[in-house]
Formats: C-alpha cells, sequence, structure tokens
C-alpha cells in the first residue's frame, strides 16, 4: 500500500475513532434530553406491540434504528399504559425497573454508529469531487463539529435524517458515472431519510432532479433518449423513496393500524393540497397536520439576552453564527468560493448549495425558535463544501487550511464534553452561551445527573430549591429538592438552582428570586445555582 494511502486511511480512522470517543462520552454523562424519552419509549413500543399510535408526529425509521440498541436492554413496559407520549417516556425510564442509564446508553449507540457511518459518507463525498485532502478536510470538520457530536451522541432524529440526505445527494451525484446502480441508491437514502423526518420533503424535488441531471450526463444517446432516460431515472428514485417509506410503516404494524387522532387542524391551500397528494401512508399525512398545528402555536423564543414571543426570520441565522466555530465558517465560505471559482466543481455545487438554502429557509419561517439541531445539515452538506479548498494553488493555502482545520479542533477539544452548550469565542464561548440562546442550543436537561454529584460532593445537606426543565426525574439521580413555587418568596434559605432555559424565559416571580439571590456556581453551562 503506498504510504500516502496509508496515512490517508490512518487520518480517517483517528478522526472517527476521536469523534467516538467524544461521543459515547458524552452519551454515558448526560441524563435523557427533553425530546429522548419519547423516541425511546416508542421505540419500545414499535418492538413489544407492532403499534403506530405514540409519536405520530414523525416517521418510525428513527425510532426504528434506536430500537435495535433497547432490544439488548430486555426494557419492561406496561402494554396497557394509558399515559401520553411524554407520560409514557417517563414510565419507561423511572416507573418500570427499568435502568435509565443502561438504556439510554443502549438507545444511543445505533445513532452513534450511524453518526460515525455518515462521517464516512462525508469523507467519500469530497472526496469524489475534489480528491483524498479534500475529502480528509471535510471529515475533519464534520468530526470535530460541536453540533454533530452532541446531536449525534442523543437518540434523536436530527442528525439520523440529515445523514440519510446527504446520502442521497452522494448518491445522485455518483449516478452520474454509473446510474443503474446509484439512480437506486439515491431513491433509498432519499426514502430513509422520508421515513425519519418529514422536514426532509423540500429536498425531494431537487433530489429528484439532480438525478436526472445526473443520468442526462451519463448518456451520449440523442436528446430525446437522453431526455426520456432522465425523466425516468428521477421518477425512478421518487418511486422507491416512495416504497421506502411505506415499507418502513410496514415494518412496525404489517397491517397499518391507524386512528386519525381528533382535534387535527384542517389545512387549507398550498399546504393542504399537498398533505393529500403525497403517496404516503395515512399516519404520516397525519404527523404532518399534527407538525402543522404546532407551527400554528406561537412560542416563546430567546435570543441575544432578550425574551420573546413569535418567531423572527433571522433566528436561525443568528443562532448557527453562534453556534459554529469561527475557523469552520472561514473554511465553509472559502470551500463554497472554491467551487464556484473552479469551472468543473461549479455543476458539483448544485448538490450541495441549493438543499442547504432551501432547508435552511424553511427553518427561518418555522415557529419553533429552539436550536440549531434544525439545521443540522449545514455541518454536513458544507463540510463536504469546504473540502474544495484543498484545491486553491495559493502558495500558504494549504498551511491556511490545515491551521484552519486545527482550530476547529482545538476548539472542539476545549468545549469536551459540554458539546451541547458550545458557542465560539466571538460570543464568549461555551460558559456564556446561556446569555444568548436556550434549549437545546445550550439546556435541553441533559445535565440532570450532574447536578446530582455536584450537589452532594460541594453541598451536601443543603437545602435545594430547583427549577429545572427537562425529562428526567430530579429524585432518580438523588436530587432532594423544593419547589420554591409553592411557598411564600421569604421561606425560600438555601441553593436556588434553576435550569438556564428558565433563566432565560423566567416570569416576574423568577426574575424576583434570582435579583434577591447571588449565584455561585454552574453546572454543564447549563444550569445556575444561587445562593439565598
Amino acid at each position: 500500500m503506498p504510504r500516502r494511502r496509508l496515512i490517508q486511511i490512518l487520518a480517517v480512522v483517528a478522526m472517527l475513532a476521536q469523534m467516538a470517543f467524544a461521543m459515547v462520552t458524552t452519551a454515558m454523562q448526560q441524563s435523557p434530553t427533553i425530546d429522548e424519552p419519547v423516541y425511546v419509549a416508542t421505540a419500545e413500543i414499535y418492538r413489544q406491540q407492532h403499534s403506530l399510535r405514540y409519536n405520530p408526529e414523525h416517521p418510525p425509521l428513527g425510532k426504528l434504528i434506536i430500537a435495535t440498541g433497547t432490544a439488548f436492554a430486555g426494557a419492561e413496559l406496561d402494554p396497557a399504559y394509558p399515559g401520553n407520549q411524554t407520560r409514557l417516556g417517563r414510565h419507561l425510564l423511572y416507573e418500570s425497573g427499568n435502568n435509565p442509564f443502561q438504556l439510554m446508553l443502549l438507545a444511543r449507540l445505533p445513532i452513534i454508529v450511524l453518526t460515525l457511518v455518515f462521517g464516512l459518507v462525508v469523507f467519500f463525498f469530497a472526496r469524489d469531487l475534489a480528491g483524498p485532502w479534500a475529502g480528509l478536510i471535510a471529515l475533519a470538520l464534520y468530526s470535530f463539529s460541536p453540533d454533530v457530536i452532541a446531536h449525534g451522541s442523543l437518540a434523536t432524529l436530527d442528525v439520523p435524517a440529515a445523514g440519510m440526505l446527504l446520502t442521497a445527494f452522494w448518491m445522485a451525484w455518483r449516478a452520474r458515472t454509473r446510474p443503474g446502480l446509484y439512480v437506486p441508491l439515491a431513491g433509498v437514502a432519499l426514502g430513509a431519510a422520508l421515513a425519519t423526518r418529514a422536514s426532509v420533503l423540500p429536498a425531494v424535488p431537487l433530489v429528484m432532479l439532480l438525478v436526472g441531471l445526473s443520468a442526462w450526463r451519463a448518456r451520449t444517446d440523442d436528446l430525446k433518449r437522453r431526455l426520456l432516460i432522465a425523466a425516468g431515472a428521477a421518477a425512478g428514485a421518487g418511486l422507491i423513496a416512495v416504497a421506502v417509506v411505506w415499507f418502513v410503516y410496514l415494518v412496525v404494524d404489517p397491517r397499518l393500524r391507524w386512528t386519525t387522532p381528533p382535534n387535527l387542524p384542517d389545512v387549507e391551500g398550498l399546504k393542504g393540497l399537498a398533505v393529500d397528494l403525497l403517496p404516503f401512508p395515512q399516519a404520516y399525512r397525519d404527523g404532518m397536520l399534527i407538525q402543522f398545528k404546532f407551527e400554528n402555536r406561537l412560542f416563546n423564543g430567546f435570543l441575544l439576552g432578550e425574551s420573546y414571543k413569535g418567531s423572527p426570520w433571522y433566528y436561525m441565522p443568528v443562532a448557527i453564527l453562534i453556534k459554529t466555530p469561527l475557523a469552520m465558517l472561514a473554511l465553509w465560505i472559502g470551500g463554497v468560493f472554491t467551487m464556484l471559482v473552479v469551472p468543473r466543481l461549479r455543476v458539483a455545487l448544485l448538490y450541495l448549495l441549493p438543499v442547504s438554502a432551501v432547508l435552511l429557509l424553511v427553518t427561518m419561517t418555522g415557529a419553533r425558535n429552539y436550536g440549531t439541531r434544525y439545521a443540522i445539515h449545514l455541518p454536513m452538506f458544507l463540510a463536504v463544501a469546504a473540502g474544495a479548498v484543498a484545491l486553491i494553488e495559493w502558495k500558504w493555502s494549504r498551511i491556511a487550511a490545515g491551521l484552519l482545520v486545527l482550530w476547529v479542533a482545538a476548539t472542539s477539544a476545549l468545549t469536551f464534553p459540554y458539546y451541547l452548550p458550545y458557542s465560539n469565542e466571538a460570543f464568549g464561548g461555551t460558559s456564556q452561551t446561556h446569555l444568548n440562546l436556550h434549549d437545546a442550543n445550550v439546556d435541553w436537561g441533559q445535565d440532570l445527573a450532574r447536578l446530582g454529584q455536584h450537589l452532594r460532593t460541594r453541598y451536601p445537606g443543603e437545602q435545594v430549591w430547583l427549577v429545572y426543565k427537562g425529562s428526567g426525574v430530579p429524585s432518580y439521580y438523588g436530587i432532594r429538592a423544593r419547589d420554591p413555587y409553592s411557598v411564600p418568596l421569604d421561606e425560600i434559605r438555601g441553593l436556588l438552582v434553576v435550569s438556564d432555559s428558565r433563566v432565560a424565559l423566567a416570569g416576574p416571580r423568577l426574575k424576583q428570586m434570582i435579583a434577591t439571590s447571588r449565584e455561585i456556581d454552574h453546572v454543564g453551562y447549563s444550569i445556575r445555582i444561587y445562593r439565598r
């Protein structure tokens, strides 16, 4: 084996190994985030009862992947439990005699493995476009991305959906040389993304268009025949994607027993027509209506120290600017610019930039300003684009690119193992994220276990008053705390412990409690400890 090739293989292994270490460590230390118990409990319902009745707002594939891990936990779950999906998650983790630490780790491990596989997709996609050094640069940005590590270590659906979509575009690109092989694979990957999150639907026309373009590029026949082959390839990929979605639903319940929930919104106009025309199971279409119902609500938000109601269009771009390493932003811009300048890469940009922009624009119109996880596709697609800087012929370009990659790696290492609340140096770093953002950007309920250990070691025996936002049960982690809302303000004495998301959206009473207390400590950059 040539020495250069060996070095490249060792670099890929090293980068994925450090990413695996970071994600597994994070997964072992964090308590369940707000969404995870719902997905894990739904995965167990799929596995044990083959029912679609829980969490219909999201398609099943991501939860089936989670179930491949929880199957080894031997979890007990009451088949007659009457609660909703939120209560079901708590019941599974804390009320059924199961070990939540073991169950959550087993649920997270399949997503971790999948995240590592997507790292290979990033590497090979960038290598196909601009060579092996481009692949290494792209993989470095992906494997050290705080956002990808944070959400790739959780039993959630964001990374699986984005990674499968990236795979679909990679297969579409490869169809330029072997359409007979890669057009069907593009359809399978697109179907897998659709079967994980309906939020990828806006990308479907782009995938089909690019599959057709690649099939056109692969042929040298006359114009009419090339057009027919291109149209057939696009339609074939679409049909395969539809078949994958149906297959996933049938895996959960071969009889597709489904009852439409009450109080679904009556969606009119183009949205309603689009839902009616979707060639997917009724459960899928009803799930979209549930999502539209969420989007019709008015949510609280927090950005740059200000709380608000609603969803300003600029929230997501600002949040991305805060939570993306500065050197990574520079390489993204450099990569896109390089692809525009290098003639042979301009067409390749069609496979990366339009989908990134379209999905970002969709998130900017959404009602829920809860985190950059809704745009987790950006660190994947733009990492591939960033690899193109390897083609810059300027004398010092490789040194500059190498230094920027090392800066990203150092940034990632310094935030270990607190990836979820990461923000870059321009906004004060990870310790200051809570001053600019809330919810899944900084405090998603992940530090309850750390809080229990912290209180036992540093503040044993002290009275604790807890205002916590999350899905965990504090008493399970040894936290003996009282509710400060249950007594008059002058009776609150001792330690006041508040989740940063609660601080960000504090009402008058909590603001008064905090104003009359002194901050003395924090846990995991997501929970404040005050003394009263």
